[in-house]
């Protein structure tokens, strides 16, 4: 997929911005809430960190800068890639601005567990709704708020200075980065899906606004 946004300036460069959906962790696997609890990758999350990384060395980019969020399945994700792409001596930032969305009292517990006891539309709500948070959690809209301040003030203003920059962080996270570059309502983010280890690039103009974006496959 390649989405191409505004206007082509006649800018000396521009840069770019690789984002990085974690891999599989163990309570992906088991179909539990993660949050902010530390779950390390499965095997199958480590060979989709291993792709991730050999799709991100076929465009041949030099990254200037990584940020992470502070939970290990992120953290060991980034890991991967940059092993892959042998760029040693990246500057690595870590910050919880990028952590998942928290789920406050349902964290570690089964999603089909929940929608039993529960119900399936409540559920479904407390997921995928823009600004309803589970008990004790946060909402996507809570979410961005931490986030979105954190990628304008860091993360934009590398790019605006022309530093490539990779970004290792979660669903959640990454839908609200996703949602503030693409535009997005609060409407249209709901049906967004960020897929764990499928990269998804985007060439930044210096003036912070989007000039292309693309999702790495094969």
């Amino acid at each position: 997929m390649f989405l191409v946004k505004g206007h082509a300036k006649n800018h000396t460069y521009m840069a770019t911005l690789i984002l990085v959906r974690h891999g599989q962790s163990k309570w992906n696997l088991e179909n539990r809430f993660t949050g902010w609890i530390d779950v390390p990758l499965t095997e199958a999350g480590r060979a989709e960190a291993t792709k991730a990384g050999q799709l991100i060395r076929d465009i041949k980019i030099k990254f200037d800068v990584a940020y992470t969020s502070v939970l290990v399945r992120a953290t060991e994700t980034l890991d991967i890639i940059l092993s892959i792409l042998e760029q040693k001596g990246i500057p690595i930032i870590k910050n919880q601005a990028l952590n998942e969305r928290h789920y406050g009292e349902l964290q570690g517990l089964n999603k089909d567990e929940m929608r039993k006891k529960f119900g399936e539309s409540q559920v479904k709500l407390w997921r995928r709704s823009y600004d309803v948070a589970p008990p004790g959690g946060e909402s996507l809209k809570d979410t961005a708020a931490r986030t979105i301040p954190f990628f304008e003030s860091r993360i934009l203003s590398d790019l605006k200075a022309g530093k490539n920059v990779l970004v290792c962080a979660h669903g959640n996270s990454l839908r609200s980065i996703v949602m503030h570059l693409d535009g997005l309502t609060k409407e249209q983010v709901l049906a967004l899906e960020i897929p764990t280890g499928v990269p998804i690039r985007y060439e930044i103009r210096p003036d912070g606004t989007v000039a292309s974006k693309e999702i790495l496959k094969t």
